[in-house]
């Protein structure tokens, strides 16, 4: 059987890339782990780095 690829457009991705980042951010997960960062990190990083940050350390995590 063949396939077909499908690529989304750069807004199809960054609609994808949102609603992942909206998805993350309500998670138990992310909430306790952005409860143990101090205040000052919260303060001066912006929601997608937290998140691609949060992202990277579950997989090095998961990796290990």
């Amino acid at each position: 059987m063949a396939t077909q690829s499908s690529t989304l457009s750069s807004s199809e991705n960054a609609n994808v890339w949102l609603s992942l980042q909206r998805a993350i951010c309500s998670s138990a997960g992310f909430q306790r782990w952005k409860s143990e960062l101090p205040s000052d990190t919260l303060d001066k990083t912006p929601l997608e780095q937290l998140v691609r940050r949060y992202l990277r350390e579950t997989l090095e995590t998961l990796a290990y």
